[in-house]
């Protein structure tokens, strides 16, 4: 009996050991990637420093490297003052939610539809054709989206946000749809033999598991409409829903001459945005990870 113990303990201690040196060689650091990385991260990191510290000095130490002497923090509220800051940012956070969760509950149902019909000419027809739309410059249809809008009265808010869902269709598809199809259809065809429809079957089965390309469409719809200044400018006709880029640019001669303040109103319209972003990594590497496993 002891001797069966120490050879069983003797294997264990084999297979650990193996297993350990199994991890390390799947776990090895790329050093060289890593440096890499580490060196083009300072292609974001230097032009975010410095519009920080530049933001907070005044308008005779703007230009350099350095820190300021004195920390004008007053930058910011000077820059608020100027664009109407609040009224800009609510106009763009609605415009940009609204657009968001319209893009995710109609786009990702368009996808789906198509993805289980791709052997049928019409759906194949449809999606080649909203993948066409992303080659189409956008000057060349700006000025009939204004006019059309205009004469449709849609030439505000509700006008924009029914423009980015769907001149966002085309990306969205694209992206959506493979993954759509890489589901297996046998959970649909379970669910449907306990009963379930088809409009029961994506909202329980197939949205949450796009968990990882909801949020990926959601970061691109977002950065679009909150960063957007063409379309405002075309659509939009009453200044009073005027979105933080247009109220930058009516007083952008006045930021051209207080470079601090310029800075400071970047990165209040900047970091909303960067936070949803944030947020939305939790769904995003998780696909990824996911994806990995696979």
């Amino acid at each position: 009996m002891t001797s069966v113990t120490i050879s069983n303990s003797g294997s264990e201690g084999k297979q650990t050991t193996k297993t350990d040196s199994q991890w390390h060689s799947r776990h090895h650091v790329n050093w060289w990637l890593t440096a890499a990385v580490a060196v083009l991260s300072l292609t974001i990191l230097i032009p975010l420093y410095f519009t920080i510290i530049t933001a907070l000095k005044t308008p005779a130490e703007a230009g350099g490297f350095g820190l300021p002497t004195t920390w004008e923090w007053h930058n910011f509220a000077d820059a608020s003052a100027k664009v109407n800051y609040p009224k800009a940012a609510l106009n763009s956070a609605i415009i940009t939610v609204a657009a968001v969760v319209l893009t995710l509950f109609t786009n990702t149902f368009v996808a789906y539809a198509i993805a289980r019909n791709m052997d049928k000419r019409f759906f194949r027809f449809l999606y080649y054709f909203f993948i066409a739309a992303m080659f189409v410059p956008f000057p060349v249809v700006m000025l009939p989206i204004a006019k059309q809008f205009g004469s449709w009265h849609l030439d505000n808010q509700l006008g924009l946000i029914l423009l980015y869902t769907v001149l966002g269709l085309g990306t969205n598809l694209f992206i959506a749809t493979g993954f759509i199809r890489s589901i297996p259809v046998s959970l649909e065809e379970a669910a449907r033999i306990d009963g379930a429809s088809t409009w029961r079957i994506f909202w329980k089965i197939i949205f949450p598991l796009m968990g990882p390309i909801n949020a990926t469409i959601a970061i691109l719809t977002a950065l679009w409409a909150w960063n957007d200044f063409l379309l405002p400018l075309i659509v939009l006709t009453d200044q009073s829903n005027q979105t933080i880029p247009l109220a930058q640019y009516v007083f952008s001669s006045q930021f051209a001459t207080n470079y601090p303040m310029a800075f400071a109103s970047y990165l209040m319209a900047m970091a909303p945005i960067l936070i949803v972003y944030i947020f939305a990594q939790r769904w995003v590497i998780s696909g990824v990870m996911r994806g990995a496993v696979k």
